[in-house]
């Protein structure tokens, strides 16, 4: 059998690569195919790093040459990773944390348009392309994060860092936890006053053996208030992140997000939008979108803003039955939720990565009370 190269690279073009939308062939990633009577050798080079998508692009280009050329083939792939650049060292000023590189903070404006589930299939995503991700649930009258990594019922250890006793985050799917909802019974209230919410927070920021880290997500509250104040007067952000839907109630809240991190005296980088629900495909109509709240709502305010559109995700049922379940959608191998996520994820660390690289190191804002009103300075 004298197995023919385009032969092969016919076949290859019927599968991607983890994190690309077009076939591995056409997308680039398929860099060189040579064939010698009846074996095959494939070099390919994918972005994620991780040890399951090398595996995986191995088994689907073995499966498919067998399948669609020969099935006797004798097949070597070599898999080169050309993974993303670790993101440039933030410098950061202030209340920094040891060993925390980029802390990012997820905001909504609005509750209800699925801020902390992007918070989560992001953390698993970074985690996955193989950063080191810690996530800090913030919303501490709604903490939803750890039902999303199915950690409801764990409780931090405590350990012993330099003498000192620190709060072990819990961890799973490789992303490390920490939330108000670890200390709270599920059907207890938390009815707290600002500042004690806000010295909740600082224990689980400071008081946290967080370890080494390239990412911190902050998966904030909805709404602009005291939460976001004193969230930002404690750590240096990196930048934000605004989560809508397209329809104009929430896009009206959204825009109210992206003023608050773009005030003149907070002025922490809006990394971008993301529009989430953006339209609803039905599992029989695989390829009819149905826009429910509205096209492109997000991605027009993005323009309009002169921000970063960050990606969209569609309303699937499985995104929310995977978060009720304790399983982030973005951890379904192959799926187009999956590659949602992973576009939305590798626009992240872009815009983590020009933002570190052109604008100055992050400060901590400072917040004094001066006559009886809130003055917020740098």
């Amino acid at each position: 059998m004298n197995l023919k190269k385009q032969d092969i690279l016919e076949a290859l073009k019927t599968i991607t690569v983890p994190g690309e939308a077009e076939n591995m062939v056409d997308s680039g990633a398929v860099r060189n195919v040579m064939t010698f009577a009846d074996e095959v050798i494939v070099d390919i080079t994918i972005k994620n790093p991780s040890l399951q998508a090398k595996k995986r692009t191995e088994v689907d280009i073995l499966q498919t040459i067998h399948k669609l050329v020969y099935e006797k083939a004798k097949i070597t792939v070599n898999v080169k990773v050309d993974a993303p650049a670790k993101p440039p060292v933030n410098e950061i000023k202030g209340n920094a944390i040891p060993g925390i590189t980029n802390i990012v903070a997820i905001a909504s404006g609005k509750g209800g348009v699925g801020k902390s589930t992007v918070t989560a299939n992001i953390g698993v995503t970074l985690s996955k392309m193989g950063f080191k991700v810690g996530i800090l649930d913030a919303d501490i009258y709604g903490p939803s994060i750890p039902i999303m990594f199915d950690v409801a019922n764990a409780r931090p250890l405590a350990v012993n860092i330099d003498g000192k006793s620190k709060m072990q985050p819990v961890e799973n799917y490789g992303v490390k936890v920490l939330s108000i909802g670890f200390f709270t019974q599920p059907d207890q209230a938390v009815i707290w006053r600002g500042p004690m919410a806000s010295k909740a927070l600082n224990q689980m920021i400071f008081d946290a053996a967080w370890g080494e880290l390239d990412f911190l997500l902050i998966d904030l509250p909805p709404g602009t208030g005291d939460i976001h104040l004193s969230i930002m007067q404690s750590l240096p952000i990196t930048g934000a992140v605004v989560v809508s839907t397209p329809q104009n109630v929430a896009l009206a809240d959204a825009k109210k997000g992206v003023a608050m991190f773009q005030q003149e005296n907070i002025n922490v980088p809006v990394l971008g939008i993301v529009e989430n629900m953006a339209y609803f495909t039905p599992e029989e109509l695989p390829k009819n979108k149905y826009y429910l709240f509205g096209k492109e709502g997000a991605k027009n305010l993005s323009e309009d803003l002169k921000v970063e559109f960050l990606g969209e995700i569609p309303l699937i049922q499985s995104i929310r039955e995977a978060g009720d379940v304790g399983r982030p959608a973005a951890l379904q191998t192959a799926s187009p939720i999956e590659k949602s996520f992973e576009t939305l994820t590798q626009n992240v660390v872009e815009q983590v990565v020009k933002r570190n690289t052109n604008l100055p190191p992050t400060e901590a804002i400072k917040i004094t009370t001066m006559a009886g009103c809130s003055a917020v300075k740098k």
